[in-house]
């Protein structure tokens, strides 16, 4: 062999030792792939589906059932389960607690090698999933959250395999969440809902979900999308269980919202996002929550300018969720005591019995001239430039008062002025007015049968007390109103549910009467056909009464009026 032509053959041995590799590779692959197509059907699966429905039953302690399981290996290895139900505790009633018509487990290979099978993730598809309350305040996932507490789980996402078995990775897409109190279905539901849970430490599940609210006994449109992400801990019991849960729903549009939680369309449009957290345990947390409303109007007219604000709530709540103490909410949010506008507390014994609810709302000194864009909000008569001027302040309770339940205190408008427009130049001036509840104010039976121009003193001896069942119906005290006579008039009234009853009294001129109706058209409805016709320009003395129910018309009731003689001599007649 000649020099050359070993040189020659060490470099073919090098051209060919690649292609070698390569169709070593290729067959390799071919091979792997004939097993996976052919092997499949040859393994009896059968042999691990009690091993994976006494896994999955011992994690949830519920009994599971599924009717066939198939082996898949491409794209990865894993079981496609069917019909897959998970059974509901009879303490809780006979449908099942979880039912979906197919689930798939990724499996962890080498988990195959051990008598444990461990799968890398579970996913339901369009699961049907039922939360049930009992009337004793009981819910039945209790026992599933404190069974998963009581086993030993390694880390979701763990590389290797440890003493503790990884905790899958769970989702569902396209699921219903049911809620049932006992055994009756509720109509509210959370539909096309996509959940996960996992577990990033030892001693913390991580929750996500989201889906979109509705009811199953009213049509409903778009409800946005409602939130929740959080963790939840490990415990000895339910109450103890550590919680730290954030949720939103936004682009809520209010009349849909009316639906889901009314059960019908309140007649308000607009948008509202809430949104809430709480930390703590389910025994005892304290939640946070804002709500802010957007273009609120009502659904039969656009005012000029809706209204938009936004409020803060914080709560603690108690009791697996049953209970509300030491509620703080303030408008506008996040305003010290002494600033915010309006501030409401109070506390809620248990949500599931009527009483003890206490609830108080105080209004530090605030201009009454922001409530001009919520009459033009609730009312399309309203002047666009009505112009309101004083102050607003006071406060109401509701709450147990001796042997009984029902609203006390009172609100205050001091220094009050009604303009049409701001470049009105006379104001009508108002005195103070006070707003009581009906049991804390004397109330006159027949108002408008008093004598005309009396004073508010005189109510006392007039005036019966209210009975204990118009709790709930609000009082205008006699209060004065300059109208354009020598000595101002004097309004009163009460509103309830029904409608309201105002009655005026004293003198006043037609120019001022026409002045106030155009601010507050409401208060000249039917009023110029009830006044003599021409009234004249002089002051008139008035003794009438404005009825109205809520939604109908106004009508003028016992009206008494006197227009003065013509002058005589230089002198008013007598």
């Amino acid at each position: 062999m000649t020099p050359g032509q070993t040189q020659l053959d060490e470099t073919a041995v090098d051209l060919r030792a690649p292609f070698f590799r390569r169709i070593w590779i290729l067959l390799t692959v071919f091979t792997a792939l004939l097993l996976m197509a052919f092997l499949p059907p040859l393994i009896n699966v059968n042999q691990y589906q009690k091993r994976i429905t006494t896994s999955i039953s011992e994690s949830l302690g519920r009994p599971v059932h599924l009717d066939h399981i198939n082996l898949t290996i491409l794209p990865i290895p894993g079981f496609t389960l069917e019909n897959f139900v998970v059974s509901e505790d009879p303490a809780f009633g006979a449908e099942p607690t979880i039912r979906a018509n197919t689930v798939h487990a990724t499996l962890r290979v080498s988990s195959l090698w051990r008598r444990r099978v461990e799968f890398s993730k579970i996913s339901l598809t369009e699961p049907s999933i039922n939360l049930v309350h009992t009337a004793a305040g009981k819910w039945n996932v209790d026992s599933i959250l404190l069974q998963a507490a009581r086993l030993e789980a390694a880390p979701t996402e763990q590389r290797s395999a440890g003493g503790a078995p990884r905790f899958p990775y769970i989702e569902a897409t396209g699921a219903r969440l049911n809620l049932k109190q006992d055994d009756v279905k509720t109509p509210f539901a959370l539909t096309d809902a996509d959940f996960a849970l996992w577990l990033p430490d030892p001693q913390t599940w991580h929750l996500r979900i989201a889906g979109k609210p509705t009811r199953t006994d009213v049509p409903v449109g778009s409800t946005g999308l409602l939130r929740v992400d959080g963790t939840l801990g490990r415990a000895a019991t339910f109450e103890q269980i550590p919680i730290d849960l954030h949720g939103e729903w936004r682009a809520v549009p209010l009349g849909e919202m009316s639906r889901i939680v009314l059960g019908r369309d309140a007649g308000w449009r607009g948008d509202m996002a809430l949104s809430v957290s709480t930390q703590g345990t389910v025994g005892r947390n304290r939640m946070q929550a804002r709500v802010r409303l957007d273009g609120w109007r009502r659904a039969d007219f656009v005012p000029v300018h809706p209204l938009s604000f936004e409020t803060a709530c914080a709560v603690t709540v108690t009791n697996a969720f049953h209970s509300l103490a030491a509620v703080e909410c303030s408008l506008p949010p996040d305003a010290a005591k002494e600033d915010a506008g309006l501030r409401l507390s109070g506390s809620l014994g248990d949500i599931r019995q009527r009483g003890p609810a206490v609830l108080e709302a105080n209004v530090t000194p605030t201009p009454i001239g922001n409530l001009a864009a919520l009459l033009q909000t609730v009312s399309a008569r309203i002047p666009e430039r009505l112009t309101l001027g004083g102050m607003l302040s006071g406060s109401i309770r509701y709450g147990p008062t001796g042997e009984n339940t029902g609203f006390a205190g009172n609100l205050l408008v001091k220094g009050g002025t009604i303009k049409a427009g701001p470049d009105e130049k006379n104001p009508i001036v108002l005195g103070d007015l006070i707003f009581r509840q009906a049991a804390e104010a004397p109330v006159t039976a027949a108002v408008g049968r008093r004598r005309a121009g009396s004073r508010p003193a005189d109510d006392r001896a007039i005036h019966p007390v209210a009975r204990p069942d118009e709790v709930g119906t609000v009082v205008l005290s006699p209060a004065t109103i300059a109208l354009g006579g020598r000595e101002p008039a004097v309004i009163e009234g009460r509103f309830d549910l029904h409608g309201y009853t105002l009655h005026l009294s004293g003198a006043a001129t037609m120019e001022r009467l026409t002045a106030l109706s155009a601010a507050l058209p409401q208060f000249g409805d039917g009023l110029r056909e009830a006044l003599p016709q021409p009234a004249g320009a002089g002051p008139m003395r008035l003794d009438m009464t404005a009825m109205r129910g809520w939604g109908g018309p106004q009508t003028w009731r016992e009206v008494t009026v006197r227009v003065p003689a013509p002058a005589r001599n230089g002198r008013r007649g007598r």
